[in-house]
């Protein structure tokens, strides 16, 4: 492997179509404000390195960066590349990964608004991540231990599963297809609008009017906080472990609640059964308010 170390770059296309190389503990950054440092390079390899100039990682393939750092300043600096392993890195950057495909991300910090548009296939595990738009129609994504603060997340996303994740995000999973999140913290409003084939289950849900306009929902044991006006017009299927606030016009389906302050029925084609400790109320076709 060529060895590129200890260097500093700031032309355009510094090191455009590298093959095989490794470059260690160098600098991309300068005067002369270069882009696009690597751009259509090969089985590289990159350590140690500091990026703060734009589009360093275009049209690459086998990729690796390591215990590096992308600045604000370093914007779109993946687009169009294959086969991508990222660990112990910080990507600051707005659109920091775009188009790509295979990717392997650990122990990453992401402060990142547009991250991860388009991406197909793509594995996270134990990172932080600030961002807006998160991960918007991509597809095949298995996150484990991932921490996300944003708004707009994962919206279009298909055929992915989370796992132990925490998200504080708002608008989340709406349009999202086939798509399962398993012992992990959803905070935020309007959860999951239009989805189809979404599951949720062993989550802490939190926040306003989630769960809207569904298809073929699921929850199982899913604990929900500060909710209310929950599942209008959504088929759904769930089991809830904790007391819910409001429940509004489920188009279908069961929902069991231990308890529910208010079941709105004012939509004559709400049939969804409400099954509670306190009533039992199968969707009768009239307008209906109830307190338990």
């Amino acid at each position: 492997m060529n060895l590129i170390k200890n260097q500093t770059f700031d032309e355009e296309r510094a090191l455009y179509g590298s093959c095989d190389a490794a470059v260690e503990n160098c600098s991309f950054d300068g005067p002369a404000d270069g882009e696009s440092a690597l751009k259509e390079s090969k089985n590289v390899r990159v350590s140690d390195c500091f990026f703060n100039l734009r589009y360093p990682f275009w049209h690459d393939d086998g990729l690796k960066i390591s215990r590096s750092e992308m600045t604000e300043l370093c914007r779109a600096a993946l687009w169009y590349s294959h086969d991508i392993e990222i660990t112990d890195t910080k990507l600051h950057g707005i659109k920091a990964l775009r188009e790509c495909g295979n990717i392997k991300m650990a122990d990453c910090d992401i402060v990142s608004p547009e991250f991860g548009w388009f991406v197909h296939d793509i594995k996270m595990t134990d990172c932080n991540a600030v961002s807006e738009y998160f991960m918007m129609r991509s597809d095949n994504l298995n996150f484990t231990n991932v921490h996300l603060n944003g708004k707009y997340s994962f919206q279009y996303i298909e055929n992915s599963v989370f796992e132990n994740c925490v998200f504080d995000t708002k608008d989340a999973f709406w349009h999202a297809k086939n798509v399962t999140v398993r012992n992990s913290v959803v905070k935020g409003e309007y959860l999951a609008w239009y989805c189809e084939n979404v599951t949720f289950e062993n989550c802490k849900i939190i926040g306003t009017q989630p769960l809207c306009y569904c298809k073929n929902l699921r929850l199982v044991n899913c604990e929900m906080t500060d909710t209310d006006l929950c599942f209008e017009k959504s088929e759904v299927e769930a089991t809830i472990t904790s007391p819910v606030i409001s429940i509004k016009n489920p188009l279908s389906g069961h929902i069991h609640v231990p308890c529910v302050s208010e079941i709105i029925r004012d939509d004559d084609n709400s049939k969804g059964e409400i099954i509670t400790n306190c009533k039992k109320m199968a969707a009768p076709c009239f307008v209906e308010n109830q307190t338990a």
